[in-house]
């Protein structure tokens, strides 16, 4: 815990093979997984509206969760005032949908291929990096040469806010200007995006004191994982996983008499 009366749930995603945000909609805040209409849980934001993304300023607030109606499946469990977005996942998205908007036969996007060989081609076009990865094209200046202007106004924008683990002074302007570059390239609007777009105010101004460690841990792991199952994800990739847990936990357990 953070805070007690907070929450951080990037704990449990690494037991449960999910995103945050799919997580968070489905097993927390009990709305449908999926690509869903309604599916930020501070407002009612359309997903499926791309043409108004970047147009539209205000988006409705929930005033209640009623079970059957706007993709809401149960009562939430937790206030979803109480809930911390895990920064690292942020980044990821980020990242993410910068490189789906990539033209595919640029010398940007096939220098991903030079620098990052062992990636699959699937995960370059869907833009399915971790933490070190990116960090490697931060502090690359080969890289920057590669990309057209456009690209290169969203990748420095892009590098402006993920990089530090502080909030700049100037960060809300920062990423205003991440959401212009963003729409020049051509980037579909996600629900990370929409969180900073819309609700930058609910990011804690110390949220940098979070450790992207386990996060960065779990990537890892799974990247090994994939590695020996080759690439193939199941039922028994996720117990070979679960079964790594239980071994490197070497807490004493005493039975209750």
């Amino acid at each position: 815990m953070w805070y007690p009366s907070r929450l951080v749930f990037e704990v449990h995603v690494n037991y449960y093979f999910l995103e945050p945000s799919l997580y968070l909609k489905v097993i927390l805040l009990k709305l449908q997984g999926g690509f869903t209409k309604y599916c930020c849980f501070l407002c009612m934001w359309d997903s499926r509206a791309t043409e108004k993304h970047y147009i539209t300023k205000v988006w409705p607030e929930w005033s209640e969760f009623v079970c059957g109606k706007s993709n809401v499946k149960h009562v939430p469990l937790i206030d979803p005032k109480n809930v911390i977005l895990p920064p690292l996942h942020i980044k990821l998205g980020l990242k993410k949908n910068f490189v789906k908007a990539m033209n595919k036969e640029g010398d940007g996007f096939l220098y991903f291929k030079t620098v990052f060989s062992k990636l699959s081609d699937a995960k370059l076009k869907e833009g399915i990096f971790v933490g070190p990865q990116i960090r490697t094209l931060i502090n690359d200046p080969n890289f920057d040469k590669k990309l057209t202007n456009t690209e290169l106004d969203a990748w420095l924008s892009l590098k402006a806010v993920i990089k530090g683990n502080h909030r700049a002074e100037n960060a809300e302007q920062l990423v205003n200007d991440k959401i212009k570059a963003y729409e020049k390239l051509g980037c579909r609007m996600s629900l990370k995006i929409h969180f900073l777009h819309f609700h930058f105010s609910f990011f804690p101004s110390n949220l940098g004191v979070v450790s992207d460690e386990q996060g960065e841990r779990f990537h890892q792991d799974v990247k090994k994982l994939e590695e020996r199952f080759q690439g193939r994800w199941d039922t028994t990739m996720l117990g070979d996983y679960c079964w790594r847990l239980k071994r490197e936990d070497h807490s004493k357990h005493k039975r209750k008499r």
